[in-house]
């Protein structure tokens, strides 16, 4: 355990300056305790072309020089980000520049292993160990020696594994399940989560001892919305790959097109823009995509639209309960405006002619109901459909300013269109 003496801080916030991030270095394995710049162009282009790491924003540009500091190191380093955010990329660029560059690095997602077989994997196990252990099987760490493990969704690991996963951090020794004998092993460990490990050792869910030894060096990736600037790039990248694999020319993006990619929320970060990247590019057959086709694959963003304030001290899934409710409420509002809207242009509001001068009042029925072979003979969705076609063509298609006369968002605008199936 390191004294407080021993540990140095070094802060750093994203280019939005949205969350500040605290990476903990030891000055004995650092030899430094600050970065002193930022990478040079040439440096950056290797971290592209050899590991895959994208970005003109600070935030990743001081990632990359963390990284510098720390791949010489045996040191045990703690990557934390939401899932997608690229911290098996960053894992691999720090193998990738250590003395280890070329010995074992064994990718291990702690989540998809059972439980009840996660120990086997990890140390191995004898022969006899448990009810089909037929012979002797080396586990993670042994096949890793020499090397780095990367341990993905490690606040998913089991307590009873987590003590012993303590032991190989702190002295390189384990025992295979079954086994009596220890072994040691020369292995770097890489941990990554997307959970807040500090509120799991409060509740007892995390080991507090092995928070602390993982903790040494701690690199917080932001998410792809708090790297706006690095979209465009991404977007080109993932685009050019996937074309030249698959044989397809692709006429690109347009500049609307990309805009309405920068503002999306992205919930699942820089896997799901790949992910639609690809799928544009194979469905729109290699068309230029555009303000109009992209509305197929992204719709107008429920995040970034409300602009609603992130719900602080509170589990995701009372945050998610509470947003997905306050966009039913708003969803509600909105219908109850749309519908108001058209019955105002189908029946007018009238002025009664006043009570003194006309007493008693008598009205035709043509004027009380409605002829049914009239106009009014339409259903509502008739109605609305119409409604949003009209207001579409009187603004040429622009659907800004079609919601703007309409008084309802973009957003359900889009969502109408998509139901009424509308040539927009």
């Amino acid at each position: 355990m390191h004294s407080a003496a021993q540990i140095s801080t070094i802060s750093y916030c994203s280019l939005e300056g949205i969350a500040l991030n605290q990476i903990k270095i030891t000055r004995k394995d650092m030899g430094s305790n600050s970065i002193k710049q930022l990478p040079q162009p040439a440096k950056k282009a290797e971290f592209e072309d050899k590991f895959g790491l994208f970005g003109d924003s600070q935030a990743i540009l001081q990632v990359i020089e963390i990284i510098e500091q720390v791949a010489p190191t045996n040191i045990a380093v703690l990557l934390i980000g939401e899932s997608g955010t690229g911290k098996e990329v960053v894992a691999r660029a720090i193998q990738g520049k250590s003395q280890r560059k070329d010995r074992p690095f064994i990718v291990v997602n702690c989540a998809a292993i059972p439980e009840g077989i996660l120990e086997s994997e990890l140390f191995g196990h004898e022969k006899g160990a448990f009810t089909g252990a037929i012979g002797i099987r080396k586990g993670y760490f042994e096949l890793a020696d020499g090397g780095t493990i990367f341990l993905d969704e490690i606040g998913e690991m089991p307590l009873n594994t987590q003590s012993k996963l303590l032991r190989i951090l702190e002295g390189g020794q384990f025992m295979r399940v079954g086994g009596s004998e220890t072994r040691t092993v020369d292995v770097r460990v890489i941990a990554a989560t997307n959970r807040n490990l500090e509120e799991a050792v409060r509740k007892e869910e995390f080991r507090h001892d092995l928070f602390f030894r993982l903790n040494a060096v701690k690199i917080v990736l932001p998410p792809l919305r708090e790297r706006k600037s690095d979209i465009r790039k991404l977007s080109n990248k993932f685009a050019q790959d996937f074309c030249r694999e698959n044989k397809i020319e692709f006429q690109g993006f347009t500049e609307q097109a990309f805009e309405i990619l920068e503002n999306h929320h992205w919930p699942g970060n820089i896997r799901e823009l790949k992910n639609q990247i690809e799928s544009m590019i194979v469905l729109e057959k290699g068309q230029r995509i555009n303000e109009q086709n992209i509305r197929k694959y992204i719709p107008v963003d429920f995040y970034a639209e409300r602009n609603m304030p992130i719900p602080l001290k509170k589990s995701p899934e009372q945050a998610e309960r509470e947003l997905i409710y306050s966009a039913l409420l708003d969803l509600k509002h909105e219908i109850v405006e749309l519908r108001q809207i058209i019955l105002e242009r189908i029946f007018p509001s009238r002025q009664l002619p006043t009570w003194s001068s006309h007493f008693p009042a008598t009205y035709s029925e043509e004027e009380v109901i409605p002829k049914e072979n009239g106009d009014h003979s339409q259903t509502m969705d008739d109605m609305e459909k119409n409604l949003i076609l009209e207001a579409l063509r009187r603004n040429g298609g622009s659907k800004r300013k079609a919601a703007k006369q309409l008084n309802i968002s973009e957003r359900t605008l889009y969502r109408k269109i998509k139901e009424y199936d509308l040539p927009y």
